[in-house]
C-alpha cells in the first residue's frame, strides 16, 4: 500500500470514486467521466485579474489539485498537491460562428484526461462570437460533480468581482477537501452509521422484487419473457451494444416553470419529488403498474462543508415506489417526499454494495434491470449575489456532451441562467432511446405534472386518463 507519492500524503478513493471507476472500466469510451462547461459574461473582462483570480481559485479548492496514482497491484490513490503552475490558456474565438465554437468545446470535451499523476482539469478563458467572455472547464467526474464544479466557477467569479469592483466582498473561504475525505473514509472503514445504512438498504431490497418500465410500455419485458422462457420475469435489459451518446434538450419556459416552483413551496416539497412524481406516474401510464423504480442521484452535501468542499459526493440509487392509482396526486408526492427523506439519512451506503446486494437476491443474466433511466435535479445555479451587483450583465452557461453514457437514459434538470427556466436535458445511447420517444415521454411528463399541480387532489388514475 502507498504511503506517500512525491512527498505527499496518499489516501485511499471513496465509494462515489470507486463507482465512477467501476463504469468507466466497462466503456471503451474513457472520456465518459468528462464533465465540460461554460460560463460568459456579456462584458468586457480583464484577463490578467481573471487569470489571478483562477490561481487563487486553484489554491482554494484542495480537489482542484486532485492527482491519481496506481500501486504495482493496480489499485489507484489520491493526492493533492500544492499548487496549481500549468499556465491558464486563452481561446479566442472571434473570427468563427458560435457553432464552430461550440463543436471546438464539444471535441474538448471528448478528450480523456490520464489519469496517473496529472492534473485532471482544463481551464480555458474564452471569447466567444456573440460577444460574451468568460471560462470553459473541462473535470473528470472523479475530482468533481457538477455541484462543486459549479462552486468552483463561483469562486472565481467572486474573486475577480472583489478585485474589480467597490462593495463586493471577497468570498467566504472553501471548505477542506481531506478532511471530509477522512470522514468518508472512517465511515467506510466499518462505523455504526454504516451497519444501520446496509440494514436500512437490505430491508428494502428483500421486501419485494421490482418491476421493469419501459418508456413506450412493458413489450420490450414482454419480449424477454418470452425470449427466456421465463413469464414472471420482471427485469429487462436497458442499454444498447453501443455507448455512443447524444445530449438533447426541452426547455420549459420561465412562467410554467414558475408554476410548478410556486406548487412546490406551497405544499412544501422541492422540486426533485414533483419530477420523480411526474416520470413515475408517465411510467405508470405507459406501462399500467403501480410499481415503478428509476435511479436518482443524491448529492450528499447536507452542511456547509460539504457543500464546499469540492470533490465528488454522488451517491446513485434506485428510487421505487408503489402508489396505487386512488391515491391523489399530492399524496403521491408526500409518499415520494417521506422515501426521499429516509434516503437521505442512510445516502453515505457505498451504491456499488447496493447493486451487488440486489443482484444476490434477485439473480439477472445479461445486465438485466429495473430501472429504464435515471434523473438528476441540479437546484445549484450560477445565478449568485455577486452577479447581481454587477448590475444586470447577462451571462451564458453551457454543458457539452461528452459523447458517452453507459446508461440507456439520463436526465438531467437544471435551471437556466437567463431566467430561472427549466433545462431537461436528456443524455441518452442513441442506439437505446431515439429523440422522438424522449419528445413523447418529455411532452405527457409536463402534461401530467401541470395537470398534477393545478389538481392536487384528484387521484392519479384520473390524471392519467386525462392526460
Amino acid at each position: 500500500m502507498m504511503k506517500t507519492r512525491k512527498g505527499y500524503q496518499v489516501y485511499p478513493l471513496t465509494d462515489a470514486q470507486k463507482f465512477h471507476l467501476f463504469y468507466q472500466n466497462f466503456c471503451p469510451k474513457k472520456e465518459v467521466l468528462n464533465i465540460g462547461t461554460s460560463l460568459t459574461i456579456g462584458t468586457e473582462l480583464d484577463w490578467d485579474v481573471l487569470k489571478k483570480s483562477i490561481y487563487k481559485a486553484y489554491e482554494r479548492c484542495e480537489s482542484m489539485r486532485l492527482r491519481f496514482a496506481a500501486d504495482k497491484e493496480g489499485n489507484w490513490y489520491q493526492y493533492v498537491v500544492d499548487k496549481e503552475e500549468r499556465d491558464i490558456e486563452f481561446v479566442d474565438f472571434s473570427g468563427k460562428t458560435m457553432e464552430e465554437a461550440e463543436e471546438i468545446m464539444r471535441k474538448w470535451t471528448r478528450k480523456p484526461f490520464k489519469r496517473a499523476d496529472s492534473p485532471m482539469n482544463r481551464l480555458v478563458m474564452i471569447k466567444t462570437p456573440d460577444g460574451y467572455n468568460g471560462l470553459y472547464l473541462l473535470v473528470d467526474h472523479m475530482t468533481m460533480d457538477a455541484q462543486s464544479l459549479i462552486c468552483f466557477l463561483k469562486d472565481i467569479i467572486e474573486i475577480y468581482c472583489s478585485t474589480l469592483y467597490e462593495g463586493v466582498e471577497y468570498p467566504k473561504e472553501m471548505a477542506s477537501y481531506i478532511e471530509q475525505l477522512q470522514k468518508d473514509l472512517a465511515y467506510e472503514a466499518g462505523s455504526k452509521a454504516k451497519e444501520r445504512d446496509a440494514e436500512f438498504f437490505r430491508q428494502m431490497i428483500e421486501s419485494s422484487e421490482p418491476i421493469y418500465n419501459g418508456i413506450l410500455g412493458s413489450q420490450k419485458l414482454e419480449r424477454e419473457r418470452k425470449e427466456s422462457g421465463n413469464p414472471k420475469l420482471r427485469a429487462a435489459v436497458n442499454v444498447s451494444d453501443s455507448v455512443d451518446s447524444e445530449l438533447d434538450i426541452f426547455h420549459l419556459e420561465a412562467e410554467p416553470t414558475e408554476r410548478l416552483l410556486k406548487f412546490c413551496e406551497e405544499y412544501h416539497v422541492s422540486l426533485a419529488c414533483l419530477l420523480i412524481m411526474g416520470l413515475r406516474t408517465y411510467f405508470q401510464k405507459m406501462n399500467g403498474n403501480d410499481d415503478v423504480s428509476i435511479n436518482t442521484a443524491i448529492a450528499r452535501r447536507a452542511t456547509l462543508k460539504e457543500k464546499r468542499s469540492g470533490g465528488t459526493r454522488i451517491h446513485s440509487f434506485p428510487f421505487r415506489t408503489i402508489i396505487g392509482k386512488d391515491k391523489s396526486f399530492l399524496e403521491g408526492i408526500y409518499d415520494i417526499r417521506d422515501l426521499q427523506n429516509s434516503y437521505f439519512r442512510h445516502a453515505n451506503y457505498n451504491p456499488v454494495d447496493y447493486f451487488a446486494q440486489r443482484g444476490k437476491v434477485y439473480p439477472n443474466e445479461n445486465g438485466r434491470t429495473y430501472e429504464p433511466m435515471s434523473l438528476t435535479y441540479q437546484p445549484l445555479t450560477m445565478r449568485d449575489k455577486s452577479l447581481d451587483k454587477l448590475g444586470d450583465i447577462r451571462y451564458k452557461t453551457k454543458w457539452y456532451p461528452n459523447g458517452a453514457t453507459t446508461q440507456a437514459m439520463y436526465l438531467t434538470v437544471m435551471h437556466r441562467p437567463e431566467d430561472n427556466g427549466l433545462d431537461f436535458s436528456f443524455e441518452h445511447q442513441v442506439k437505446a432511446v431515439s429523440r422522438d420517444e424522449l419528445e413523447y415521454l418529455y411532452y405527457y411528463l409536463c402534461k401530467i405534472m401541470f395537470k398534477g399541480v393545478e389538481n392536487p387532489n384528484l387521484p392519479i388514475g384520473d390524471i392519467i386518463q386525462l392526460v
